[in-house]
């Protein structure tokens, strides 16, 4: 047993001998955003401002491997997001971090837009498509293998402690004992024939949260999509489901009330559908309309009854190297899951340095 005990000793020592990093690269770059926005006819924020800054480093191993060190500080000087990144040749890609998209961010919402995801302007079941599993995860990305002349591709993703919450100092999160562990996969497939590309992502986190009033636990978290798309030359098309369920299911809700995604009980499930045309290298259009459903879970008399909520977006950007850009016009049906509430209108333009 001694003798075992040595020879594995003697074999770590030799495998951290021959990973020893080489000079590595740091860098910095930001970017600044100011927009204006007007909702349902009524100015909101005249401007708006975003900024923030990535600061990188980067370096390359003993024995070919490579590793990346990222943090993003947004505009209050907070950390919001940092990964670290372990490039392993053919054994693919090791990524730790916290906010960083997980292995959700390759699947959350891929049918092609030119500025804002439609989910980023209206709520919508897209909206928690991997976001349940960024927070403090591991991700392993495979490298691309050719099957029947087709490049797939595989993301796995755990979590010990999926509570979406950060790091100290000290290397723990601060639990809140609303999720236990997480566990997502994601598999992407590309050239089943030019242009086409196909995918699928799911997780799923233990729920243990408290049960409110109103409400019964029956199951775990769950997360899921699959999206298609395709290009022609100028012009590219995508289709995407996705699907919610929120592990809780309601009961005694009120008739027509408001719902949120990621926190209402019961399910929600969306489809989208988009096209987009490259006009030339720098001007680009999109349009995208997304019906999303929600369904309380609820059998009582009084329940909410299923309410679908339709989303039309159309949107436009124009590049001029660092400096691009962009508007949508969006116009929303029932918004909030409401079929009492009035249809919604947003517009917004931006304009975007990157530096």
């Amino acid at each position: 047993m001694n003798n075992i005990k040595k020879l594995g000793v003697t074999a770590l020592a030799g495998t951290l001998a021959a990973v020893g990093a080489q000079a590595g690269e740091m860098s910095v770059n930001g970017s600044a955003n100011f927009t204006w926005a007007q909702k349902d006819g009524t100015e909101g924020k005249s401007i708006g401002t975003d900024k923030g800054l990535t600061v990188s480093g980067s370096g390359e191993l003993d024995n070919g491997w490579t590793f990346s060190v990222g943090t993003y500080i947004s505009d209050a000087i907070t950390i919001s997001t940092h990964v670290t990144t372990l490039t392993m040749g053919s054994m693919g890609t090791l990524k730790v971090g916290h906010a960083f998209g997980g292995a959700g961010a390759a699947y959350d919402e891929e049918v092609p837009q030119v500025y804002e995801q439609t989910s980023d302007a209206y709520q919508n079941s897209s909206n928690l498509v991997g976001s349940k599993m960024d927070g403090n995860s591991v991700v392993w990305d495979s490298p691309s293998f050719d099957m029947g002349g087709a490049s797939v591709s595989v993301d796995l993703a755990f979590s010990p402690d999926a509570n979406d919450s950060t790091v100290n100092n000290g290397g723990q999160a601060t639990h809140v004992g609303v999720y236990g562990i997480g566990y997502g996969a994601g598999i992407t497939i590309s050239n089943l024939l030019e242009g086409l590309t196909i995918g699928a992502y799911g997780d799923t986190r233990e729920n243990v949260k408290s049960v409110a009033a109103g409400s019964d636990k029956a199951r775990d978290e769950f997360t899921g999509t699959w999206y298609a798309k395709y290009s022609a030359g100028p012009v590219s098309f995508g289709y995407q489901t996705s699907y919610y369920d929120s592990g809780l299911t309601g009961s005694n809700i009120a008739a027509n009330s408001p719902a949120t995604v990621g926190t209402s009980s019961g399910v929600f499930e969306g489809e989208s559908m988009s096209i987009a045309f490259n006009v030339n290298d720098n001007l680009s259009l999109s349009w995208t309309d997304t019906t999303d459903t929600y369904d309380a879970q609820d059998n009582e008399s009084t329940a909410t009854a299923d309410v679908d909520k339709e989303t039309d977006a159309l949107q436009i950007a124009y590049s001029m190297g660092g400096m691009s850009i962009k508007a949508y016009r969006m116009e929303e049906s029932n918004p909030n899951y409401d079929a009492n509430a009035a249809s919604s209108e947003k517009s917004e333009i931006s304009l975007g340095l990157a530096f």
